[in-house]
Order: structure tokens, then C-alpha cells, then sequence
């Protein structure tokens, strides 16, 4: 039987070592059943359980679904180890060179002058970062989850569309705007019922019309650049 590992040991290598040992041959049935694919739907749920702790300001839930969460990216890592493609050092030493490579701001010698201009930068470094990769970025609408909520899709892909003018602009902002944020509420919730009145999926049927719209952007897009 796999002994429990020193707690001499720092945490997050405690952490690792006991993932092995629940993987092991004599580990645990359930977690030796599970694989990439298994574990997927995991994450997501552990991402919504801290939501609802941030929101409840409940410190002691925060740390607790944090923890949670944790445990899905060492769970993902050890079976990454025993497929010989990665493993938690490897990946964490990856997320900190890149986030040292993207905030040349603090790290290097670039000048920024706001917010925006450190959101430039990032975008663009990571555009040289997956130039010639299989995950080279083409289309400037490229890099929105495809299993992100609906409505959030729907609003990421618009703001990319936004920024590459491939969508009308924002009109500008006044003092008085033309909606509440109450009304824009209520007229979700009132489009949410008329679709469970018709026995219609409200999410499919914005993520439908939100990838006509991403065709009809990528379309233009493809008809702007130079030679077409």
C-alpha cells in the first residue's frame, strides 16, 4: 500500500506525489479509471463552484474550490506524465516563462501607458508565439472557445469582430444611455421564457446564430485581405 508522502515535503509536492500514488497500480479504482476525456466536465464544474464562492465572498470556500481546481490541473498532469508528454513541472515552468515573456513591461524594458496598450502587447506577442504552429492564429476571430456559455461566446467573438471592423463599432457612449441595465436584464429573462414557451434551447439557438454571424465575418475577412 502507497505510504502518504513526508510532509517535510513542500505542499504542492505533497500534492503531486499523492496523485502518483492514487494512480498506482495499488492506488485508488476510481482515480485509475479516469483519463482526460473523463475528467473534463470536472473542471468546468470546479469553475463554477468557485464562481459562486467569490460571489458569496465565503474566503473559506474560495480556498477550498481554489484547492479543488488545483487538484484537476495535477490530475491532468499526472496522466500527461504517464502518456511521456508533459508533466506539472513541465507545465508550470511553460506558464512561467510565457508570463514572463508577455509582460515585457515588468520584466523587460517596454514602457506602456495603459491598459490597453499592455493588452496590445500581450495579443501580439502571442501572435509571434504561434506563428508557424499548428495553432497559429490566421483569422483575427480565432481564439473563442468553442465550449464557452452562449452569451459569452457571442459577446467574445463580437468584440474581436469589433476590433478587426468586421462588425459595426460600439455606438459611443453618452451620459444617459438608450437602456438600463435592468431593462437589457429583463428583456434576456423575457427572450429566456419565450424560448421555454416554444420548447426551444435558448443557448443552441444564439450559439446557431452566433456561427452564421462568425461565417459571414470570416467571409469578409477572407475577402479583405490582399490577392482576393
Amino acid at each position: 500500500m502507497p505510504k502518504a508522502p513526508s510532509r517535510k515535503l513542500a505542499p504542492i509536492r505533497q500534492l503531486v506525489e499523492i496523485m502518483a500514488a492514487l494512480r498506482a497500480p495499488d492506488g485508488c479504482p476510481w482515480d485509475r479509471e479516469q483519463d482526460h476525456q473523463s475528467l473534463r466536465w470536472h473542471a468546468v464544474e470546479e469553475v463554477y463552484e468557485l464562481l459562486d464562492a467569490i460571489e458569496a465572498g465565503d474566503d473559506i470556500e474560495m480556498a477550498e474550490e481554489l484547492g479543488d481546481l488545483l487538484l484537476q490541473v495535477v490530475f491532468h498532469a499526472q496522466l500527461g506524465k504517464e502518456r511521456g508528454v508533459f508533466d506539472f513541472d513541465a507545465l508550470t515552468q511553460r506558464l512561467a516563462d510565457k508570463l514572463v515573456r508577455r509582460h515585457p513591461h515588468v520584466f523587460g524594458d517596454v514602457k506602456v501607458k495603459d491598459v490597453d496598450q499592455v493588452w496590445a502587447n500581450w495579443e501580439q506577442i502571442k501572435r509571434a508565439e504561434k506563428a508557424g504552429s499548428q495553432h497559429e492564429r490566421k483569422s483575427a476571430l480565432d481564439g473563442v472557445p468553442t465550449r464557452l456559455p452562449a452569451l459569452m461566446q457571442a459577446q467574445k467573438l463580437l468584440k474581436k469582430a469589433r476590433k478587426a471592423k468586421l462588425a459595426p463599432a460600439a455606438p459611443a457612449k453618452t451620459k444617459k444611455p438608450k437602456a438600463s441595465k435592468q431593462s437589457v436584464a429583463a428583456e434576456l429573462f423575457r427572450l429566456a421564457e419565450l424560448c421555454q414557451d416554444q420548447d426551444w434551447s435558448a443557448e443552441e439557438l444564439l450559439r446557431q446564430e452566433t456561427a452564421r454571424r462568425e461565417r459571414v465575418w470570416r467571409k469578409a475577412e477572407a475577402k479583405a485581405k490582399p490577392g482576393n
